[in-house]
């Protein structure tokens, strides 16, 4: 009975460690991968797509962004009652293309997020980097938050897409997670 109850207790802590394990590497893909790091740190806006209740793409709409910071997501910001917004919250993937239509891309899971870290990161990042925020006003402002005008959105990676994917709105979505191919 005490050989049963010690290989009871090995096989739970065995079968414990192997599913903390797989948790752990499925998190550690959600990340900027090289690529992307570089592409991002040269440019100033991110073009994002998300998929209609259709199954098709939307158009690629240019945003200004920062990254997260964890350096393994991407911030943004749009107003309440944007398509992007609206898809977002419903869960909608999001295609997301570097610096140019045509520029590296991957696709992501994005979450709406009252995180005051988050908004202040964006504010912050959004006046330091662009001049239209910080010389005219243009964009967030901490008033428009915390009126709910404006909403942050955090968006991690799930996966590189190919190097020359374009934004083909009407289409249906790479998948989120790469085909099995035997």
């Amino acid at each position: 009975m005490t050989i049963s109850s010690t290989n009871r207790m090995l096989l739970t802590f065995i079968l414990t460690t192997t599913i903390a394990l797989v948790v752990l590497s499925i998190s550690a893909r959600a990340e900027i991968s090289p690529r992307d790091q570089q592409a991002l740190s040269k440019a100033e806006l991110v073009y994002v797509a998300t998929v209609r209740k259709n199954g098709t793409q939307s158009k690629a709409a240019p945003v200004w962004f920062t990254t997260g910071a964890d350096g393994n997501s991407i911030l943004i910001q749009t107003e309440k009652t944007t398509w992007k917004a609206k898809r977002i919250s419903r869960g909608s993937p999001v295609l997301v293309w570097i610096g140019k239509a045509d520029g590296p891309a991957f696709i992501g899971k994005a979450e709406i997020t009252s995180d005051a870290a988050i908004r202040d990161k964006i504010l912050k990042d959004f006046h330091e980097k662009y001049w239209q925020n910080r010389v005219m006003g243009v964009g967030p402002s901490r008033a428009k938050f915390d009126s709910g005008d404006r909403i942050a959105i955090k968006i991690t990676p799930v996966r590189d897409l190919q190097d020359g994917f374009t934004s083909e709105p009407g289409s249906a979505p790479p998948q989120m997670e790469p085909s099995a191919s035997k």
